[in-house]
């Protein structure tokens, strides 16, 4: 499987990528409505990165308590359930009147339950497709949410001159239906990927053989740190930039998604493991510019370049998935997934600190400058993670991982 065609001949593929995208779409306009809500009612860049941002810290509870539902679920159910949650969510945000605390709580509702079962998302997508097919998927999957970004903060940018933020929020309620609809209708209904009920005990010690094991290690803090200090960067373009911040989050995400094109459609697996370490230092290096305070244009072009820099975390989770056990792979890939956003939201938060205290293109610099320093310290740790070859189907490759969770 080598093209985008091969890719969405599958249909139920197809169907997981138009849930996914409609799910992306209401996640976007309503972080905007929420962050412009924010904004206008506190004036606070930390409340604002927070509530754009921040529920990923729900994130921290789900990875060390009931993660292992990703595996001991059947997919569908598990994907069901988040999409029905995250319905009633945005239900709950579009009532008029609602005070922000109540917001916030919604907020981490969704994000605890979409992070217990967010890893049958990416498992899913190497059970629904052909072996060595995962990166492909992956990409096309990253690029929905490249593209849906462009598409709801621009819309969402767009709508907020004519609606209220309530009224946005009701947009987002309508796509989180579709999400739900596609996603019960469109997946058949698979066994859950490991034997016995999701338990805290079951979720720490898959994540104690993953944490001891040095390859594994290295990869997860490889996608979690210095991409968070970028995207705390990212959280800054609201107050950077105002109204028109939407233009910024669009170029960010346009960014995206053509590194994911690169990377999944174009780089072959060798080809994909030399550009690692470029790509590791393109994402923070372009936001140096922010010293100088760059107009929107020149800072839309920043954002645009800087984030195909993203795209590195496909050939790492390449070396993630082979070394995963097949029984655990749901709560491998959960795991990063929730590590990777809860490091977004710690660091969206950092910076708004950071912003409250100096000038907010001042602390732009400053946490990409953090972002090259963090990348610099942890490039060695790579070296001890094997690159999965052309031939290596991955559904079938060794655990390296202290065997299975049991």
């Amino acid at each position: 499987m080598r093209t985008y065609s091969d890719l969405f001949a599958v249909a139920e593929f197809r169907n997981l990528f138009v849930a996914n995208c409609a799910g992306i779409a209401a996640h976007t306009t309503s972080a905007l409505a929420l962050g412009s809500l924010t904004y206008a009612a506190t004036g606070s860049a930390l409340l604002t990165a927070l509530s754009m941002f921040g529920a990923p810290l729900a994130g921290v509870l789900g990875s060390l308590t009931l993660l292992s539902a990703a595996d001991s679920l059947p997919p569908r159910r598990a994907l069901g359930l988040a999409a029905l949650v995250a319905l009633l969510g945005a239900g709950l945000q579009a009532l008029p009147g609602l005070p922000l605390w109540a917001r916030f709580a919604v907020i981490l509702i969704v994000a605890y339950v979409g992070s217990v079962t967010g890893g049958a998302r990416w498992a899913l997508i190497n059970d629904i497709l052909p072996a060595g097919g995962y990166v492909l998927g992956r990409s096309a999957m990253n690029v929905s949410v490249g593209v849906m970004q462009i598409a709801g903060f621009s819309a969402g940018g767009l709508l907020l001159v004519w609606l209220s933020p309530d009224q946005v929020f009701g947009v987002a309620v309508l796509l989180r239906a579709v999400a739900l609809a596609v996603t019960r209708l469109g997946l058949r209904e698979r066994p859950a990927r490991a034997t016995g009920t999701a338990s805290t005990r079951r979720t720490l010690r898959v994540n104690r053989q993953l944490w001891r094991d040095p390859g594994c290690r290295s990869l997860y803090l490889n996608l979690w740190l210095p991409n968070g200090l970028v995207v705390g960067c990212e959280a800054l373009f609201l107050p950077y930039a105002g109204q028109r911040a939407g233009f910024l989050f669009a170029a960010g995400a346009f960014g995206m998604l053509a590194g994911d094109v690169l990377v999944g459609r174009f780089l072959s697996p060798s080809a994909r493991d030399r550009w690692v370490l470029p790509l590791r230092l393109l994402l923070p290096l372009p936001y140096l510019v922010f010293l100088v305070q760059p107009a929107l244009p020149l800072a839309m072009l920043v954002a645009l370049v800087a984030s195909v820099g993203f795209a590195v975390s496909l050939p790492l989770q390449e070396r993630l998935i082979a070394r995963a056990p097949a029984e655990a792979r749901g709560q491998v890939l959960g795991l990063n997934h929730n590590g990777t956003m809860t490091g977004q939201a710690v660091f969206a938060a950092l910076a708004g600190v950071l912003a409250d205290l100096v000038p907010t293109h001042l602390a732009v610099a400053a946490l990409a400058g953090s972002s090259l320093v963090m990348t610099a310290l942890l490039t060695p740790g790579l070296r001890g993670t094997h690159p999965v070859s052309a031939e290596t189907p991955e559904s079938t490759g060794p655990s390296r991982v202290g065997g299975g969770p049991g």
